[in-house]
């Protein structure tokens, strides 16, 4: 197995030269995303479809954007995410239709083991991220690895997301902790 399927698969990797470039042709893109004019709509929109593994129609991310690789990330249709999204998509990220993001958003796919040696031998593992349709995630959220958020919660500005979040629900707080049902 290589380093990179080790890494999609979750299991412990090395991080080594074979996943320099594809991480390198990632950034170049990046690079060049996040320095296109606002009024380069369109142009924006073919750099970004180049750099994710799925976008969906009327999808909108400010710039600056970050991400590891890109291509394991799938966003759905109709979503916006405001400045500074940062997406460690080591593993699959999905996001899926009318997802909000306020800015400075985070979501890590990827971590390292606490096992001081091993991180030491540039060891790192890797958990899905999910975020579900309708979701709305305040400012400065950080989502960990392994979450998902169900449909048509709201997570509140600052959270740290470290286990799941059901759906219909307002969750906030360090830990993310349910505060509330949505009911409509």
């Amino acid at each position: 197995m290589t380093e990179k399927q080790k890494m999609l698969s979750g299991e412990f990797y090395k991080m080594v030269d074979e996943l320099d470039d594809e991480r390198d042709a990632a950034q170049d893109l990046l690079f060049k995303y996040n320095k296109l004019r606002i009024s380069q709509y369109k142009k924006r929109r073919k750099v970004l479809s180049k750099i994710l593994g799925g976008l969906g129609d009327e999808t909108y991310i400010e710039p600056p954007f970050w991400c590891g690789f890109g291509k394991n990330i799938f966003i759905g249709d109709h979503c916006y995410a405001n400045v500074n999204l940062t997406i460690l998509d080591f593993a699959k990220v999905t996001i899926g239709d009318y997802v909000m993001f306020g800015p400075n958003v985070n979501l890590y796919a990827a971590t390292h083991p606490i096992s001081p040696k091993l991180r030491h031998e540039f060891i790192g593992y890797t958990k899905p991220i999910t975020v579900c349709n309708n979701v709305w995630i305040g400012g400065n959220v950080c989502v960990l690895p392994g979450v998902t958020i169900g449909e048509n919660s709201v997570i509140g500005a600052g959270s740290v997301v470290t286990h799941d979040i059901p759906p219909n629900v307002v969750a906030v707080g360090n830990p993310c902790k349910i505060i509330k049902k949505i009911e409509e």
